[in-house]
């Protein structure tokens, strides 16, 4: 069993079962399905996040072997991945409690409680009238030049998100002025939803390729001009551009591709400009 509660959570369960504990709690669900549920709760008059995770079966662990996908087993990729991305000084969610009890991967329980990100609001959210209602564009910049850093920092280390859509960075608004520059500073940007995200020595180029292409597909109708891309290929590849456009050029191909490839299924599907919900399997393929 692993075990740990921060003291907001430990003095509320004091002499309980957390595991226990976690299955009584109730609040606004955001995600059901049969091995993972995510809802939205308040304890002490706090807020707070809860992902519970079921066992997924031999059958469902099999299935992502066969296809080369790495299963999610439960609540510790997570718990992982927050502490990495602490260690890295990426801005994301505070752990409040993690555990995991069984020894059968197939079948053992597990959670992970995370404070509630008050004030802040996914980027798909944010901006979705930039189309209608231009941003300062000094503030675009900044916005574009922390992503780019964020990722070339996430890729450099290894890590690769699976899930890479701008609705997975929540902007904290209150600590934004109302009018007039930006400092740096004051713009925080929070990476969620972890629960897939790998950690390798050294991440395979077209892990790189996915999550970049997945983050461009989801900003395809926000408005961006071509001098906007051009500045995240820069910074995130720290290049001139003109190194970036000849040495990585296979790269970017690569990356526009895969976001073409999205954008038509989304098409397909209905779901063009709308976040990413959880199709871990088919965004593999």
């Amino acid at each position: 069993m692993k075990l740990y509660l921060r003291e907001d959570i430990k003095s509320v369960w004091q002499g309980k079962d957390p595991f226990q504990e976690v299955l009584k709690l109730k609040g606004e669900v955001f995600r059901e399905v049969k091995e993972r549920t995510t809802l939205r709760f308040e304890l002490n008059g706090k807020s707070y996040f809860l992902k519970l995770h079921r066992g997924i079966g031999w059958a469902e662990i099999f299935k992502n072997w066969l296809n080369l996908n790495q299963p999610i087993l439960g609540a510790e990729q997570e718990y992982q991945a927050i502490l990495k991305l602490q260690q890295l000084n990426i801005e994301t969610m505070s752990v409040a409690a993690f555990g995991e009890t069984g020894a059968n991967p197939a079948k053992k329980l597990s959670f992970i409680i995370t404070d509630d990100l008050v004030g802040t609001e996914n980027l798909e959210d944010y901006c979705r009238n930039w189309p209608q209602q231009p941003p300062n564009p000094g503030f675009k910049r900044q916005l574009i030049r922390r992503i780019a850093s964020m990722s070339k920092t996430l890729h450099e280390n290894g890590l690769n998100h699976r899930d890479y859509y701008i609705c997975h960075f929540h902007l904290h608004l209150p600590s934004l002025p109302a009018s007039g520059p930006v400092a740096d500073e004051a713009i925080h940007l929070h990476l969620i939803d972890l629960h897939r995200m790998q950690q390798r020595q050294n991440m395979p180029v077209r892990w790189a390729v996915k999550d970049i292409g997945g983050l461009y597909f989801s900003a395809m109708e926000i408005g961006l001009t071509k001098r906007d891309i051009l500045r995240f290929m820069r910074v995130y590849k720290g290049q001139s551009l003109r190194e970036t456009l000849v040495e990585a050029k296979a790269f970017w191909q690569a990356v526009d591709q895969r976001a073409q490839q999205l954008y038509a299924k989304g098409l397909r599907k209905g779901i063009v400009g709308l976040g990413a919900e959880d199709e871990g399997a088919e965004r593999d393929a």
